[in-house]
């Protein structure tokens, strides 16, 4: 309740003081902008640099280390059966 009545007082202090002082009040914001645009745009050129400088690493990594060999993959299908196996004895087991 304190909170709701220090910001309804707050909001009518701001209003009177913008009533009071609006043309000081629009010369800060006439300030204020262009540095607030500058700095935006600053942020997002160094954001967009970064995610195309991630890109282009990204593209340089060599295809290779993946393996199409059906050897290997019939051994990975035997061990996630096997691991499928334990975990239903291991289920089995708590109850």
């Amino acid at each position: 309740m304190k909170t709701l009545i220090g910001g309804a007082i707050t909001a009518v202090l701001g209003i009177i003081g913008i009533s009071i002082w609006w043309k000081p009040f629009l010369q800060l914001l006439a300030g204020a902008i262009p540095i607030m645009l500058l700095l935006g745009g600053g942020l997002a050129l160094y954001l967009g640099f970064d995610e195309l400088k991630d890109r282009w690493q990204k593209e340089d990594v060599p295809a290779s280390n993946v393996s199409n060999n059906p050897e290997d993959e019939e051994k990975y299908k035997k061990e996630i059966d096997d691991l499928k196996k334990e975990i239903d004895t291991l289920k089995t087991q708590e109850k």
